[in-house]
């Protein structure tokens, strides 16, 4: 049944923002979720929209534009990460922010969602002046970010280092005796500065572990089984890594440069070392074809992770698609037209908030760590981090079998049936 704010949506043109309210509202009506709880899930609590002045190294002063959208706290602190891309905007950060609220319900984490960043092309600046463009948003954002409020996290051309300026910034706007009480402002940072073990490949890790639950409920083997990466940053190498492991093998690998081929295989920790030190990604690396990008996910595979960007595959390309199994690394990188034809043809998805949900999983147990004055060693976080992923894929399965639905309907609507909970139980103040 479609309804007229459906029918609205439809109207409008296609983005982020629009995919991730299609995907809600397809769940609510399923669930005859209560009207004016879902009046409150379709906003978003707050938009922050700062511009701030930073010195280039040439002596310029250049006016950047920050966003930080806080979706909803029911649930707990807004958690969300921050990244630096000339595509980031306030409906992508409104589409984000929902998609974390989401994501951190379905993982049953103390947290709401929220997403932010910067408008900006990173590979345009020197490493000091992303530090300075980094500590400026950070003073920017001033209290709107918080360890029991709103905690950021590394995302696209944000990392560690990203996060460990933010952290020693924030701090340093505080009391001297208040400072170590603000270490879990954020999450994702170097072990050094408070990070956790295991932070850095967590989310990658969970993109295999979905893709590993889902081969032993479909009793298949993942040895030999061919894959292919949109995206070699942290999620897409470890992603890669853990499979590779597993006895699969990359094939094809596409980044902001261009798409790489060979069937008989792409060494995974070649590729990564041949990348830190090559200006131009992937391109070029040893025993290599070079595709056109427009080929890509029409490659012959049996798994396709997309770890890059959202909306990547499309109505266009999706018939094209021969893998038959989609793990989504990145969030919302396939659009609700291309979901259908997919599902049509017998492709199976594994949905963007369960899949790539072991980074905010490993961000919490950083948070948890940082606030009990704890270390974890590294088996610890990485069991943990299973243990969590598993009772999340076996919950979706379960309702996705129950409602006779796909995997993302079924997702949906385990993480609003919580929320909605939240609210019935809590009322609405005043």
């Amino acid at each position: 049944m479609i309804t007229k704010t459906l029918k609205k949506r439809l109207k409008r043109k296609q983005g982020m923002l629009d995919n991730v309210m299609r995907q809600f509202d397809n769940a609510a009506e399923i669930i005859d979720l209560n009207p004016n709880i879902r009046k409150i899930l379709e906003v978003t609590n707050n938009e922050l929209v700062v511009h701030f002045p930073v010195r280039m190294d040439n002596g310029e002063v250049e006016v950047f534009k920050g966003y930080r959208v806080q979706h909803n706290n029911a649930l707990g602190p807004y958690k969300g990460g921050l990244r630096y891309h000339p595509t980031v905007d306030i409906d992508a950060a409104k589409a984000l922010a929902m998609w974390m609220t989401w994501k951190t319900s379905l993982a049953g984490l103390p947290y709401g969602g929220a997403k932010g960043g910067i408008q900006l092309d990173p590979f345009k600046y020197s490493q000091a002046e992303l530090e300075r463009i980094t500590r400026r948003f950070t003073y920017a954002l001033g209290d709107n970010i918080g360890p029991e409020l709103d905690i950021p996290a590394p995302d696209v051309n944000t990392n560690a280092q990203t996060m460990a300026w933010i952290l020693d910034t924030f701090m340093s706007t505080k009391a001297p005796a208040e400072r170590s009480k603000n270490m879990h402002v954020v999450t994702g940072k170097p072990i050094g500065a408070g990070g956790s073990y295991g932070r850095d490949r967590a989310t990658g890790y969970g993109v295999f572990l979905s893709i590993k639950f889902w081969a032993e409920h479909k009793k298949v083997y993942l040895k030999d089984k061919k894959f292919i990466v949109q995206g070699f940053g942290n999620v897409g190498y470890w992603a890669a890594h853990f499979l590779e492991k597993a006895g699969a093998s990359l094939v094809a690998v596409q980044d902001a440069y261009g798409s790489i081929a060979n069937d008989n295989g792409i060494g995974v920790e070649a590729l990564f070392e041949y990348v830190q030190g090559n200006k131009n990604g992937i391109v070029g690396f040893a025993d290599t074809m070079p595709i056109d990008n427009s080929e890509f996910f029409a490659l012959d595979c049996d798994i396709c992770i997309p770890a890059a960007l959202g909306n990547q595959i499309t109505a266009e390309n999706a018939p094209k698609v021969k893998a038959y199994l989609i793990a989504e690394g990145a969030n919302g990188p396939t659009d609700v037209e291309a979901e259908k034809v997919l599902l049509e043809n017998g492709v199976e998805i594994i949905p963007d908030i369960l899949c790539n949900s072991g980074g905010v999983i490993g961000s919490y147990f950083e948070w948890l760590q940082n606030r009990n004055g704890e270390i974890w060693q590294l088996e610890e976080v990485m069991e943990k981090l299973e243990k969590k992923l598993r009772t999340s894929f076996d919950k979706v399965r379960e309702i996705s079998n129950e409602r006779k639905v796909d995997m993302r309907t079924a997702a949906f609507i385990i993480a609003i049936e919580r929320l909605e909970q939240a609210y019935k139980q809590r009322g609405i103040f005043p």
